[in-house]
């Protein structure tokens, strides 16, 4: 079985907002020193080049200087699953031939943050769900969900069938840039779990959405995973240096950091040949 070094980013749904945290979550942990890169094993629906495929995306907000090309794996013209989006150009996606396809850029870095496509129970290939390639990959996972209402219901059944696969989840990340933008001077503590802020004034002129205060602690109560803030809405093509500010403002990054620890920590029988190598 393959394995990749570093963390899987899933949603909840299509939309959801995983390439904007993706990027900011590479950003923040860049600027920490961290040798991570991002990898899209498959997108659709928008051709690289137009400046909106999630590729183009994720290398500008992460600041790598890697092509679009290299960090997704394959691009697709229709907007559908990738398992229907590859069939309607005649390519038959497998798993091992996404992971071969990836090996190049993923051996540029110690650790990788790979974005998937919709959300966990998506078609990846003709045979498998995307679900079961993050099983494929042993790659533990960071669910990104949207901060209103209904969103406890998607993150729970995500974190569900998740577990059902094995797959060890760091933690969830509920993101306002998938609502509406706030009312302009009310502000608030962005990403504390549970504390309403500007963005929760979404839904106007209703007010604000009366979910969102106490969606992070029943998602946490009754999934059992820990809820590492919310992301709040930050415009059009943000760069490196603010998506890493954000990250660092908003979100609880010790989980992921204390997996990134882990998983790079060189073997005892590397570390007696070599102890200055870190993998």
């Amino acid at each position: 079985m393959s394995g990749i070094r570093g963390i899987f980013v899933t949603g909840t749904d299509t939309g959801t907002g995983k390439t904007v945290v993706t990027a900011a979550l590479a950003a923040a942990l860049r600027s920490e020193g961290w040798n991570v890169g991002v990898w899209k094993p498959v997108q659709s629906g928008e051709p690289i080049g137009s400046g909106l495929s999630d590729a183009e995306k994720l290398a500008a907000g992460s600041g790598i200087s890697d092509p679009p090309e290299e960090v997704a794996s394959f691009t697709f013209r229709a907007p559908l699953a990738p398992s229907l989006a590859a069939k309607a150009e005649g390519v038959r996606l497998t798993m091992d031939m996404l992971y071969e396809a990836g090996q190049p850029l993923c051996s540029r870095y110690d650790a990788m943050l790979v974005e998937g496509a919709g959300g966990a129970a998506v078609p990846l290939t003709e045979d498998a769900l995307l679900a079961e390639w993050i099983a494929f990959l042993r790659m533990p996972v960071l669910i990104v969900a949207r901060a209103g209402l209904g969103t406890v219901n998607h993150t729970l059944l995500t974190v569900s069938f998740l577990r059902q696969r094995g797959i060890d989840i760091l933690g969830v990340v509920l993101n306002e840039g998938t609502r509406a933008s706030g009312v302009a001077g009310v502000a608030g503590p962005p990403g504390v779990p549970g504390v309403p802020y500007a963005a929760d004034v979404q839904n106007a002129p209703d007010g604000p959405d009366p979910s969102v205060a106490g969606n992070a602690a029943l998602i946490e109560t009754f999934g059992g995973v820990k809820v590492l803030g919310r992301f709040p809405p930050i415009g059009d093509g943000p760069g490196p240096r603010l998506l890493a500010e954000t990250v660092h403002t908003a979100l609880d990054l010790a989980p992921v950091r204390s997996f990134l620890s882990k998983c790079l920590e060189p073997s005892p029988e590397l570390s007696k040949k070599a102890p200055e190598v870190r993998i």
